[in-house]
């Protein structure tokens, strides 16, 4: 029996530390490296969005982003783009979208009539790096 639970306890801690690499390195905590800076910092909004988290951009890539965005505890939870409306026509392409945040488990995406930062109506596309279970670390 305890060669089965070590075997199991290695197992498991081998598994956690696989999921881990998942997420590259930079991006795994908040703050972010690079250029990414606190959103809150740039525009009128609070430090934590609920539903979404706290959220990162590197300010040259407004308005489409990609925002990193984290739980309370400062673990990236999704890769959120805002996509202007006026841009989803048949003349503009968004192509070779990132994901910094590594493999995507699932996407959400809706409407938004506009908030500080991006004040125009677009539409979110959130690349959940968690599964959908998880999305309750931003909720409240």
């Amino acid at each position: 029996m305890k060669i089965v639970s070590a075997a199991l306890t290695i197992l498991l801690a081998t598994s956690l530390a696989a999921m881990a690499h998942d997420v590259p390195a930079e991006v795994a905590k908040s703050p972010p490296a690079g250029q990414f800076k606190a959103v809150s910092g740039l525009v009128k909004l609070p430090d934590f969005l609920p539903g979404i988290g706290q959220l990162f951009v590197d300010p040259a890539s407004l308005p489409a982003g990609p925002f990193l965005a984290y739980d309370r505890d400062g673990a990236l939870v999704s890769t959120i783009y805002m996509l202007p409306i006026k841009d989803l026509n048949p003349d503009k392409r968004f192509d070779d979208l990132a994901a910094p945040g590594g493999n995507v488990d699932h996407v959400d995406v809706y409407y938004n009539a506009g908030h500080p930062g991006v004040e125009e109506p677009h539409v979110h596309v959130v690349l959940w790096h968690v599964p959908t279970a998880d999305e309750a670390r931003v909720a409240k």
